[in-house]
């Protein structure tokens, strides 16, 4: 993937950090407007188009995760939170909001670089989706064909049940993001079941089984503990 000429704003009120970060950036091939407030990233985001968004959640003017509520009104940029809240609840907050991931400080370059990466390529993945076929995924020896409704491992077919099914296609249309609780149990069960958290760890150890070949230690369906799940390939 070329990087060389993606735009990204970045909004952080440290000088310090947002010198680290627009170096960090500059180095991987980006073209960086750098904010110090809420209201001025958003006016960068609006005038630049930008591939990536990189935001700080303690700004002057406003806090981070309604800042993202804003932003995810009218565009769907990679959203990448940097904080130093560590509280778990913070950080789903800020990733039920809209946020696709998020680093907690201090962090060091080639990890904020790898993140960078990550977000954007599941950005382009979803752009040649769009345009080219779309509705298959792969990742180790699955595929999941969306529009036959199967998923094989090495050509054989696995039978999901159908809420096994939901989970498993949610995360590919998320591959790369980390997805709350919460988030998953809305969307396939439905906004009076997000408090039921139980529901969502049997269908997800019974995913595991059929996906992983080590459920125990899984290598694509990866858990944020205290968050959600992230699907890798």
């Amino acid at each position: 993937m070329t990087e060389s000429l993606r735009n990204a704003v970045l909004i952080e009120d440290e000088a310090l950090v947002r010198n680290y970060v627009a170096m960090a950036l500059g180095a991987s091939g980006f073209k960086v407007w750098e904010s110090e407030t809420a209201a001025q990233g958003l006016q960068e985001t609006t005038a630049h188009h930008p591939d990536l968004i990189i935001l700080d959640l303690g700004l002057p003017d406003r806090d981070g995760v309604d800042v993202i509520r804003e932003l995810r009104l009218s565009c769907d940029t990679p959203i990448l939170v940097l904080s130093v809240r560590t509280e778990e609840g913070q950080k789903v907050e800020a990733l039920d909001a809209g946020a696709d991931d998020y680093l907690t400080k201090p962090f060091g370059v080639p990890e904020l670089q790898a993140r960078v990466r990550a977000v954007l390529r599941r950005t382009q993945r979803k752009g040649d989706e769009s345009s080219t076929n779309g509705h298959i995924f792969d990742f180790g020896d699955i595929r999941v064909d969306v529009e036959l409704r199967r998923v094989t491992r090495a050509g054989q077919a696995i039978h999901l049940t159908p809420i096994e099914y939901r989970i498993l296609t949610l995360l590919v249309a998320n591959v790369g993001r980390v997805l709350t609780h919460r988030q998953i149990l809305r969307d396939v069960w439905g906004p009076g079941y997000v408090d039921r958290p139980h529901y969502l760890r049997v269908f997800m150890a019974g995913l595991r089984r059929k996906i992983e070949s080590e459920p125990a230690n899984p290598k694509y369906i990866l858990t944020e503990t205290g968050i959600g799940y992230r699907l890798v390939q």
